[in-house]
């Protein structure tokens, strides 16, 4: 919020439209965009912040972003950033748009979306059939994912 010639003006921020393809609404009500970087940008508003979780630094955006390494159907190479990186994720989905991506939008992306799932209160043990349920069947492919999130601590590092 903000004056403007005297004016009060407050800054409204549009969240994603949560019938929209990939959003996924969080039990708070947070709404975080889920998508496949090799399929085109969807149609609507850009985010605020883009998290992408792919094994090569992707392509500029126009909008803040973060890189985390994620090799394809493997695990984070760094675990203390990726941690760092969904809490500010799931912070920032209170009030602004957030998407998460990696190249097929299912395993790296259904898993980082499972972590922001236990950051809102969803149990590690049932934050995968969670993200199955209101985002995409199968996401979250590799046993080795789905032991990240079981272990992901809401707390502190995983």
């Amino acid at each position: 919020m903000g004056t403007f010639s005297g004016v009060r003006v407050e800054r409204v921020s549009v969240l994603w439209d949560p019938d929209a393809p990939g959003v996924l609404r969080l039990p708070s009500g947070r709404l975080v965009r889920g998508r496949a970087l090799r399929r085109p940008l969807p149609e609507g508003p850009l985010p605020h912040l883009g998290l992408y979780l792919l094994g090569h630094e992707p392509s500029p955006v126009s909008w803040q972003a973060r890189w985390l390494r994620w090799p394809d159907f493997r695990l984070p190479t760094d675990r203390l950033a990726t941690a760092a990186a969904l809490r500010e994720a799931w912070t920032r989905a209170a009030v602004e748009r957030v998407e998460v991506a990696c190249a097929g939008g299912r395993g790296r992306t259904g898993t980082a979306l499972a972590c922001l799932a236990v950051l809102d209160g969803v149990p590690t043990t049932e934050a995968v059939a969670y993200v199955r349920a209101h985002y995409a069947p199968h996401a979250v492919e590799t046993p080795w994912q789905r032991r990240f999130v079981r272990s992901f601590d809401p707390d502190g590092p995983t």
